[in-house]
């Protein structure tokens, strides 16, 4: 059963009362609840048989497809159906080489298609492998190690700062606890907790600061929890339940593909019936019939679009790999290009993951604090321009103050907020070590939640006075109560806090209103009636305190992120924040971003019903304080709205989310969970990356447009010239020989792929709007203009046959029919040169390079007429010197064609061509 929380109970040893969570339960309760004991743990039976009842904790893994399978759900492909059936005919006529090569296209197609699919989809696989090895439990009043996979609901856990959680508890007792749990709610920094129960109602997973969830790593503290939740039933076991019922969409290209067979292979066959039944009606010979039919099949059915397609999305994967950006699927590289949203999260995506003071307050002026994350460099520059006054004393009171460790190269041991204000103290010319050293802790007040302040107490020079001093740091609102005057010991003048208050408490507002963590420092000298309290009771020295400033903390963005945001925003792509972390921190970085307005958090989008978010989606672009759920429920939102949707993420929370996408983009500093259910990997954790994939994607959509473009004209006028030949019986019906076919579909169309695939492309091709993928690549225009070119190249090839040197025939070779031949594989040159590109000319350069390259196939066409076995195989004869201008003038049909056709329609609609190029959609009106 399930609570409103989504904690989920393992029977009655796991149950809460039924009605109130785990969260808002006493420790006391909670422990009777589970039928344990706080102080003596389970015993070895009683775990042993729960431990059989609810099985191990661990995260059940997804069973991958056997390559069988995915190998026969190929084969089952239209396309390859149809190729099988060519395969079958041919070898029933004796036309064996035509079989095998068909054959090896048929293999070459399922070996491409099976080889994605195959594919690791290991996500839950990859979180299983998260799991803690060992775990303290306490067993029959003992603390014993075991493994974690044998932790039950109601065994009781110690963890310390440095531990994994084994498993989701209710936490009974603590001391200084935080505990890091960006891989769950995505939250950077450290999140306080405490064993105090908190009010009955949802309560966001990120706010349970009474719970401890697997998989998370305590930076601070120690804590003894009552385990609640194992294995499949913990929040890491939910976001692999939803992980394992994410099914994958279908890309665009994909889709559209689907549909192009679908109608090719009704006009192929229904082609190949006509053709037969006139010739059955006519009296032909069975062998004469099956082998015309085999030449129409093959003529009609686009025999290497799924291989050609393939090769021109691993031509734009290599382009992505160059750039960073390794993508699992090729067909995920065309999806790329049809993006129309960006679901980013926040940190470590957008931001750096690292904490670091960009703000410090003191004395009533601002400082600005440069550099970047856990990095010891940046200068201290004051607001106003005034000279920035000596640190020194207080860079040693932030140092002293604390616990982390910072290395030279940014390793951070310690809590990540501390490491912040080490940086800080390092900016400010003070190595912590050294003053660690120079200056040992006497005393201190640990940091904790109740009181959410820390003291620390040492010896130290004052004046030239040898004394003890205090110094405190802490949450603002508490520092400030227990402060009388601003300025510290080591900061000189003082004065009473009464003067400052005001100001102090709007800078707060001030630095909690950008989204900054802030802290807030005070100073005092120990007297010496005071020192034996040192020793028995320093909280009661935590008063009377001096002010001596606060600082706010942020996780940076990266030094690419804004400049990637404002490039997708020119391209027409709708970009959201979408993260864990708290509403006001999200809704500052989406500003610095230019998302511009419109935040919500978690909480007021779980109050949205479906219709109503995706009525306000488009004035929506921070979601702070989110759940998995909430990013999976917004992709598919989107999805239905009919967009392309990229989701970008690095940490567990973000898996299913990334899953759902039709393009999950993760980061390579991310989690195995993450990469395992993405699409795509930035290796180098870059924003703009994703950006610039984006670009490869639309010039690869681009090409694999002008390829079918080309491929259409080419099959189109094809099986009008073997239908012409059929209904008007020239040559006994027989267009051209399968050889013939074969030939030129391997000599001549297969090199045109090379000229538009190795096109660069429009420059502009990211200052257009997203392509609309409700307007198909078989769209009505497009189905005009592939008519149009198919009946010129048809005309061209059918006129040496009706009005030739000779009259064809299909048992010798004959000029008309090695003329109609020839003018099919000049024609195939053309078409890729002037179709390379639409509606852009496609004689403009670099049109030398796509020249050269059509020279390889005119020489294969010349060669097929002037060597003795390729005449006797494909039935061509030598042609004259007048016959071979003929050829080309009737060749030369087509692109001329095109190109007036491109012009014409260039001519009639400049304005439409101008107001695609400077269409201003909702994300370039956002950032302009």
């Amino acid at each position: 059963m399930t609570d409103e929380t989504g904690t989920i109970e393992q029977t009655k040893a796991g149950a809460s009362d039924g009605r109130r969570p785990w969260y808002a339960q006493t420790a006391i309760v909670t422990v009777a609840a589970l039928e344990s004991d706080a102080d003596r743990g389970l015993s070895h039976d009683e775990a042993a048989a729960r431990l059989s009842r609810y099985g191990p904790n661990r995260l059940a893994a997804e069973k991958p497809p056997s390559a069988w399978a995915v190998a026969m759900q190929q084969l089952r492909d239209p396309m390859n159906i149809m190729l099988v059936a060519v395969v079958a005919v041919s070898i029933l006529i004796g036309e064996f080489s035509t079989s095998i090569i068909v054959g090896l296209l048929i293999l070459l197609n399922v070996v491409l298609g099976a080889r994605q699919e195959l594919k690791a989809r290991a996500s839950v696989d990859a979180l299983s492998k998260m799991q803690v090895p060992q775990a303290r439990l306490v067993r029959d009043g003992k603390l014993t190690l075991v493994a974690a996979t044998e932790v039950v609901p109601g065994d009781i856990v110690r963890v310390e700062a440095g531990d994994l959680v084994p498993a989701d508890g209710r936490i009974l007792h603590s001391a200084t606890l935080e505990a890091q749990e960006a891989a769950l709610t995505g939250e950077s920094a450290p999140v306080a907790k405490e064993a105090r129960a908190l009010p009955t109602g949802d309560v966001a997973v990120g706010d349970r600061s009474n719970m401890l969830f697997q998989n998370t790593s305590v930076t601070r503290g120690t804590a003894t929890m009552v385990v609640t939740a194992t294995g499949m039933h913990t929040e890491m076991g939910q976001i692999a339940t939803m992980l394992s019922s994410v099914h994958r969409t279908r890309s665009p290209l994909q889709r559209e593909l689907d549909s192009l067979t679908k109608v090719l292979g009704i006009v192929a066959w229904t082609a190949v019936a006509f053709i037969v039944v006139v010739g059955w009606l006519r009296g032909m010979a069975l062998d004469q019939l099956l082998l015309l039919g085999t030449a129409m099949a093959i003529s009609a059915i686009p025999t290497g679009l799924p291989a050609f397609v393939a090769g021109l999305l691993s031509y734009g994967a290599k382009g992505l790999a160059e750039a960073k950006a390794i993508v699992k699927n090729l067909t995920d590289v065309e999806t790329l290009g049809a993006t129309s949203a960006i679901n980013t999260d926040k940190t470590g995506t957008l931001t750096m993951n690292e904490m670091m003071v960009s703000q410090l307050y003191a004395g009533g002026a601002w400082y600005a604090v440069e550099g970047e994350g856990y990095r010891k460099t940046g200068a201290v520059t004051s607001a106003s321009g005034a000279p920035v006054p000596e640190f020194t004393r207080l860079a040693l009171g932030l140092a002293l103050d604390s616990d982390a460790t910072v290395g030279d190269d940014g390793t951070v041991i310690g809590d990540p907020t501390e490491a912040a204000l080490v940086v800080l103290a390092a900016k400010l010319g003070v190595h912590a070590g050294e003053a660690r050293r120079t200056y040992p802790r006497l005393a201190e007040v640990p940091f904790d939640s109740d009181y959410k302040f820390m003291a620390t107490f040492h010896r130290y020079a004052v004046a030239g006075t040898d004394c003890v001093i205090e110094l405190v740091k802490g949450a603002p609102d508490v520092v400030l109560t227990r402060c009388s005057r601003v300025g510290g010991p080591l900061s000189g003048a003082q004065t009473p806090i009464d003067e400052s208050r005001a100001d102090i408490t709007a800078a707060n507002r001030r630095m909690a209103g950008k989204g900054l963590r802030v802290l807030a420092f005070a100073a005092r000298i120990v007297s010496a009636d005071e020192v034996p309290a040192l020793t028995t009771d320093p909280m009661s020295l935590t008063q009377d305190l001096g002010f001596v400033g606060m600082v706010g903390i942020i996780d940076p963005l990266r030094v690419e992120a804004r400049g990637a945001v404002h490039t997708a925003l020119d391209a027409g792509i709708d970009v959201r924040m979408i993260t864990g972390d708290h509403a006001v921190t999200a809704r500052a970085i989406g500003e610095t971003l230019g998302l511009g307005a419109g935040a919500i958090s978690g909480k007021e989008l779980a109050e949205l019903s479906d219709e109503e978010l995706a009525r306000q989606l488009p004035q929506l672009h921070v979601f702070g304080r989110v759940s998995p759920r909430d990013k999976l429920r917004l992709a598919r939102l989107m999805q239905d709205q009919g967009l392309i949707v990229a989701m970008t993420g690095d940490a567990v929370n973000d898996a299913a989310a990334l899953k759902q996408a039709d393009i999950g983009v993760a980061m390579g500093s991310g989690s195995e969970v993450t990469k395992q259910a993405a699409r795509m990997i930035l290796t180098d954790d870059n924003f703009g990356t994703l950006v610039h994939a984006v670009e490869i994607g639309r010039r690869v959509y681009e090409k694999i447009v002008a390829y079918v473009r080309y491929q259409m004209t080419q099959l189109l006028s094809l099986v009008m010239l073997f239908v012409a030949a059929t209904a008007l019986n020239i040559n006994h019906g027989v267009a051209l020989t399968p050889s013939m076919v074969l030939y030129l579909f391997f000599c001549a169309t297969a090199v045109g792929v090379v000229i538009i695939a190795v096109d660069p492309g429009d420059a502009e091709v990211m200052r257009r709007p997203p392509r609309d993928p409700r307007v198909p690549i078989t769209n009505r225009a497009a189905v005009l203009s592939w008519l149009l070119y198919a009946s010129v190249l048809f005309l061209a090839a059918l006129a040496p046959m009706v009005a030739g040197p000779d009259t064809p025939r299909t048992d010798a070779p004959s000029a008309a029919m090695t003329m109609a031949f020839v003018v099919m594989g000049l024609g195939t040159v053309g078409n890729a040169l002037v179709n390379r590109r639409d509606p852009a000319p496609g004689l403009l350069p670099p049109v030398l390079k796509a020249a050269a390259i059509g020279l390889i196939p005119v020489g294969l066409v010349v060669v097929a007429t002037r060597v003795d076995f390729l005449q006797r195989s494909l039935l061509t004869q030598g042609l004259t010197g007048r016959q071979w201008l003929g050829c080309f003038l009737l060749a030369a049909a087509l692109p001329l064609v095109v190109e007036v056709a491109k012009g014409i329609r260039r001519g009639r609609a400049p304005e439409a061509t101008l107001d695609a190029r400077s269409a201003v959609t909702p994300a370039r009106a956002r950032r302009d």
